[in-house]
């Protein structure tokens, strides 16, 4: 017995060694069939929708944890797994994605970014509406706080893709899909933006409908800036269509018969109604500034720059409301430009025909009534004759050869009598003037063309 103690004590710890290689010898053969299993796992889950999917192996029991999108498609995966061959057991870990109730997804966009935030029922679905905006607002920042739950009704991708469409049109503003009821509020990025909005939205799918657009469209924006050092009066902004355009520039042309026109005008619709009136109405203001900036925005004027004279600016700030439309606010801010040096009577010809050489004095057909457009080139006359007030000048009034010689002649008097009452209204002393008319006697072109014809008609100032 003895004996035998003896041997045992020295064969037993050879055990050990011989234990640990069994041990690695299982535990290295384990390592590929649980790595296997867990790669076949996987590639069984591949037409399974799922979110954060985990699995882990146990020899040949698998762990699944994963978020699924419905019941059935929890099942599904859930089987998936346990029919891969050499599985024993599944570890069933998987839940249901959370419902939203109410569904609510938005679409928010500021100055710098757009901001995708509340729910989308399924990862692709997230990444389609993502490319989605950036497409949309090529060059813009666009941040995905978008959650996934379930709860989505249906049609809800085509809903918010289209939703989306609308975004780049948008300066600033929010969109919300609060299950089938879509909101919008913001400002348009352009005029019309607002009215493509409603438009698009008559496009909803079936079941979707609006609880509320208050998109605003941004300011209907006219203006006009007169450069005296260029010679040129800038309109830029908007405009209804071609017919105002049209008779916007032409008013333009006539009133401002020492500057080129530079017409940059473009067409959209929003403007406020009467438009045109008040526009018209306000660049004869601007006609009578030395410089000036005129910035017509909805329904407010504002009228900016220097008169010619002290009478000028007077009269224009107490005039400049009396030809808008109701409800329009105007604000004119109108200075006085400096007096220039006074000139001696050659000069100050000379003045007056370069003036009337370059615009005439208009009146109404066959009468002595001034037209509305001739009031800048009546206030650069003003001007003129104040810079030389020891002298004496004849106003002198010539018609065409319409009509019967009495009536031409009683008329050409009368439009030059009708001229020296605008400069006495001025401030002018009347004693300074004489009315002189010559009727057709003095032509300068044929009266056989219209344009003969209207060289004929005009007003001359001659310094005695």
């Amino acid at each position: 017995m003895q004996k035998l103690f003896r041997w045992a004590s020295k064969w037993w710890p050879g055990l050990i060694p011989l234990a640990v290689m069994w041990g690695f010898a299982a535990w290295n053969n384990t390592l590929p069939v649980e790595a296997d299993l867990a790669a076949r796992s996987s590639a069984a889950l591949k037409d399974t929708v799922l979110d954060k999917t985990r699995i882990a192996v146990d020899g040949r029991d698998v762990s699944l944890a994963a978020d699924a999108f419905s019941e059935e498609g929890r099942r599904d995966a859930v089987t998936a797994v346990e029919t891969v061959p050499g599985v024993r057991l599944v570890d069933d870990r998987t839940r249901l994605v959370p419902e939203a109730k109410p569904f609510v997804w938005n679409a928010e966009r500021d100055v710098v970014r757009v901001t995708l935030s509340g729910s989308a029922p399924l990862p692709s679905m997230r990444a389609r509406l993502t490319e989605a905006a950036r497409k949309e607002v090529a060059g813009v920042e666009v941040t995905d706080q978008m959650g996934l739950a379930r709860g989505a009704p249906p049609r809800f991708e085509a809903a918010a893709t289209l939703l989306l469409d609308q975004i780049g049109k948008l300066k600033d503003g929010k969109i919300t899909i609060t299950d089938t009821k879509v909101n919008l509020s913001g400002m348009a990025r352009e005029l019309g933006g607002r009215e493509a909005i409603a438009a698009a939205l008559k496009n909803l799918p079936e079941g979707f409908s609006i609880a509320a657009n208050d998109v605003k469209a941004p300011p209907y924006i006219f203006q006009a800036y007169k450069d005296p050092v260029a010679a040129t009066v800038t309109l830029t902004g908007y405009v209804p269509d071609k017919t105002i355009h049209a008779a916007i520039a032409t008013s333009a042309a006539r009133k401002f018969f020492n500057e080129k026109v530079v017409d940059n005008l473009k067409a959209s619709i929003g403007a406020p109604g009467a438009f045109n009136t008040a526009v018209v109405a306000a660049l004869g203001a601007l006609s009578r500034l030395s410089t000036g900036t005129l910035v017509v925005s909805d329904r407010e004027v504002k009228l900016s720059g220097d008169a010619l004279y002290e009478g000028a600016a007077n009269d224009i700030r107490a005039g400049l409301g009396k030809d808008f439309p109701k409800n329009w606010q105007y604000k004119p801010e109108i200075t006085v430009k400096p007096a220039a040096g006074p000139v001696d009577g050659t000069v100050c010809q000379q003045l007056f025909s370069d003036l009337l050489g370059k615009g005439k004095i208009r009146f109404a057909a066959k009468r002595a009534d001034i037209d509305p457009d001739s009031a800048g080139i009546l206030d650069h006359l003003i001007e003129t004759a104040l810079r030389c007030p020891a002298t004496n000048i004849e106003v002198v009034g010539h018609t065409d050869a319409d009509g019967e010689d009495s009536f031409n002649q009683a008329l050409s008097e009368k439009r030059a009598q009708a001229v020296i009452d605008y400069l006495v209204k001025a401030g002018l002393p009347a004693s300074r003037f004489t009315a002189v008319g010559h009727g057709s006697t003095q032509p300068l072109a044929g009266n056989d063309t219209d344009e003969g014809k209207a060289q004929n008609r005009r007003i001359e100032f001659l310094v005695r």
